[in-house]
């Protein structure tokens, strides 16, 4: 990471707009202001309902924005002109857009001379759009980052000014990596912000024939489909956590898979079959991730799983959920038609 120097006259003097909504945007925000980028104001979602009282919970950039003594605004939509002529009102030089959660349109995006630096989290062209972190774990990717470009009126098509890649471990999860992937982003946010502003780096296209294109996620991408092989579901696990999630049913109920491990075995058994697991397979499971008591057979192999939850009720390990229901081993999960 960059190291905390004293503001020069050109960082202090800099007028940026944030903009950011979850997790993911906060590290970028903190390091901004811990460099002297002090936001003139801070955008993000509104308040939205949550929990069982669904109570308006604020975003996390909103909580990490008053800690920082920030002015936070929240309009539901920067499509309407009073929402445009408020930001054109700040005056701004550059705005930083990070997992805002709204399409800019062309009105906003003339309104900083700079222009407008997305931080998006793979390694463009591949991965444009809403999920770019759970589609890398689906895709079987060996490696993920951060790209930093300039935005333009397509969704992620503008031209790039710097990225930084990580490996993805076989533990990452969808919420790991982007915990990863945000404390990577942030240094490399400062340090590109500030080759920008001084007129030290020259955007380069992308290379639009390479580009891929993730989907917004829906709750009902999780149900599995075990025609798949273990290895794709064992992704799939790793992708959809926290959310949608990876789930089957079973006599009505739905059975969420939390962690799982693929290996290679056949059962004899009908695709989507949950089988005990005997000891003679368990050394096919990494010894660090545990016990697995049940697996399910699926089009290729067998997921092992190691922890799954009823619905409502708290995730257990497959020695304990399996105790608790007996009657699975033998039965079919039903998932997504093959």
């Amino acid at each position: 990471m960059p190291e905390k120097d004293t503001p020069s006259e050109v960082t202090s003097a800099v007028r940026l707009v944030f903009m950011g909504t979850p997790p993911f945007a906060v590290p970028c925000l903190r390091a901004l202001v811990e460099h002297g980028y002090t936001p003139l104001a801070v955008y993000t979602r509104p308040d939205r309902p949550a929990g069982r009282g669904l109570r308006p919970h604020p975003p996390p950039v909103k909580i990490a924005a008053q800690e920082l003594g920030l002015p936070v605004y929240q309009p539901e939509s920067l499509r309407r002109p009073e929402e445009i002529e408020a930001l054109r009102s700040l005056q701004p030089d550059v705005v930083v857009v990070c997992a805002y959660g709204e399409i800019l349109r062309r009105p906003i995006l003339q309104i900083p001379p700079k222009g407008i630096l997305n931080v998006h989290p793979s390694l463009l062209p591949r991965h444009r759009g809403p999920s770019p972190i759970p589609a890398a774990i689906l895709g079987g990717d060996q490696t993920t980052g951060v790209t930093i470009m300039l935005m333009d009126e397509g969704m992620d098509t503008g031209p790039i000014l710097s990225q930084r890649s990580i490996p993805i471990e076989p533990l990452d999860t969808a919420e790991t990596l982007a915990t990863k992937l945000s404390q990577l982003a942030a240094p490399l946010l400062v340090e590109t912000i500030g080759l920008w502003l001084r007129g030290e780096l020259s955007p380069r296209p992308q290379e639009h024939s390479q580009a891929t294109v993730t989907k917004l996620l829906r709750k009902e991408d999780g149900l599995i489909n075990w025609h798949l092989s273990a290895v794709e579901l064992w992704r799939m696990v790793r992708a959809y956590h926290p959310w949608p999630g990876t789930f089957a049913h079973f006599q009505g109920e739905t059975i969420f898979i939390r962690r799982a491990w693929p290996i290679e075995y056949e059962s004899s058994k009908p695709i989507g079959t949950v089988i005990s697991l005997p000891p003679e397979l368990q050394p096919l499971v990494p010894r660090e991730l545990g016990t697995a008591a049940f697996g399910v057979q699926t089009g290729k192999g067998v997921l092992a799983v190691l922890e799954a939850q009823r619905a409502g009720k708290k995730p257990l390990s497959s020695t304990e959920f399996i105790r608790g229901m007996p009657k699975l081993v033998g039965a079919i999960l039903e998932g997504r038609p093959g």
